[in-house]
């Protein structure tokens, strides 16, 4: 596996932040979209042999954590949101020594307690908030496993899955009933 030239590989210093600016998102970005697609593949005929030692593949790419991070440090609505940490954002180099410290297994932190309110109520429900590390881990972690679940959910499963909305549950039924009538039970 080739690693972006600009990175220094090892955990010691890294020169500039420049380093994380110039890492080629998109070929990281397609070499695990590859890998998810050999996860799904592996995962239609049920070999479990193949499909986990796949997801162990991409749990330890550094792609995949370089994109968990960037995910959780750049893309998420609440990258902003401090943990039980107080850790509100990471510098660029910041950011690249995590990518080296991702590794499953780890303990993970507690969590910070926030009390939301409900929307049209006086009641309020509480928000657990993870250290900015335990949500890479998390978003390392569903890179290796949505895949497997994909393979596995019924082809008309519309809730709760990526890429799919309401519309497109509504557009199936149109599809299906457009040409005979017949009978929709709406719950």
């Amino acid at each position: 596996m080739k690693f972006p030239v600009a990175v220094n590989m090892s955990n010691t210093s890294f020169k500039t932040t420049g380093e994380w600016r110039s890492i080629n998102w998109r070929k990281l970005e397609l070499r695990v979209y590859k890998l998810q697609q050999r996860i799904y593949r592996a995962s239609q005929p049920g070999d479990v042999k193949t499909y986990r030692r796949l997801q162990k593949t991409l749990m330890n790419s550094w792609s995949a954590r370089a994109l968990a991070v960037r995910r959780v440090t750049q893309d998420n609505r609440g990258k902003k949101t401090a943990g039980v940490d107080g850790v509100k954002s990471l510098t660029p180099k910041q950011r690249l020594t995590l990518i080296n410290k991702l590794k499953l297994g780890s303990k993970v932190s507690p969590t910070r307690r926030v009390w939301i309110p409900k929307p049209g109520k006086d009641e309020k429900r509480p928000l657990g908030i993870p250290t900015i590390k335990d949500r890479a881990l998390q978003a390392l972690t569903l890179q290796a496993l949505e895949p497997e679940w994909e393979a596995r959910f019924e082809p008309n499963s519309y809730g709760f899955r990526a890429g799919r909305s309401c519309h497109d549950a509504v557009e199936a039924i149109f599809n299906h009933i457009r040409y005979k009538p017949k009978f929709v039970l709406w719950v």
